[in-house]
């Protein structure tokens, strides 16, 4: 059982910055991939950012130019830094972790709120 921690929510006025942290409880050497989604009232989970065993990162068109995904593999954590926040980026941020055994493990989600 791999266990998923995120951090870093909170209150944003338009504009500003966050940094969401997401920590996973095996080293990132058995991790296949981990992606940050999110999930705004009434609205289904939508991925926000991924990363690859290798490094490599995909991001929709939701994040693309504003978000970032970049881990530290000394603390097994993976990071999502989100610039120039909207208002419709309010949602529920969730941590997904996909071990080599295809089994994917979820955090307890953090809230993050743009608004003025």
């Amino acid at each position: 059982q791999v266990q998923v921690v995120e951090s870093g929510g909170g209150l944003v006025q338009p504009g500003g910055s966050l940094r969401l942290s997401c920590a996973a409880s095996v080293s990132i050497e058995n991790i296949f991939a981990m992606g940050w989604y999110r999930q705004a009232p009434g609205k289904q989970r939508e991925l926000v950012a991924g990363i690859g065993s290798g490094g490599s990162t995909n991001y929709p068109d939701s994040g693309k130019g504003r978000f970032t995904i970049f881990r530290d593999n000394a603390k097994n954590t993976v990071y999502l830094q989100m610039n120039n926040l909207k208002p419709e980026d309010t949602a529920v941020y969730y941590c997904r972790v996909v071990n080599r055994g295809n089994s994917e493990y979820w955090g307890q989600g953090t809230q993050v709120t743009v608004s003025s």
